[in-house]
């Protein structure tokens, strides 16, 4: 099992910024991928960006592509998401969320452990 723990949403102003943490415990961090997704009010939960174990690899949605930047600290078994530019339209709770192995998906049902979630709302 490993339990993940969001934090760092909150309201901020278009084109401002803010850093989401996904703090981890329980089984080993580090053999796991983290994934960042996202769910905007009435719409389906959608993939932001993942990276695998190691943090040599990468992958973002084209949405968030060029703004958002996803890392991890393994010593502290947290992930983060840096997200700048912000617009409204990512407005949205976030979750993190985590499967085991090396390689990376954009599919929510390939992710076995979640977050409960942190709101970020941008204002325009």
């Amino acid at each position: 099992q490993v339990q993940l723990v969001e934090s760092g949403g909150g309201l901020v102003q278009a084109g401002g910024s803010l850093r989401l943490s996904c703090s981890a415990s329980g089984r080993t961090f580090t053999h796991h991928t983290m994934g960042w997704f996202r769910q905007a009010s009435g719409k389906e939960r959608e993939f932001v960006a993942a990276i695998i174990w190691s943090g040599g690899s990468t992958y973002y949605a084209d949405a968030v592509k060029g703004r958002f930047t996803i890392s991890r600290d393994n010593a502290k078994n947290t992930v983060y998401l840096q997200m700048n530019s912000l617009k409204p339209e990512d407005t949205a709770v976030y979750y993190c969320a985590a499967r085991f192995g090396s390689t990376w998906s954009t599919y929510n049902y390939n992710y076995a452990y979640w977050g409960q979630g942190t709101q970020v709302t941008v204002s325009s």
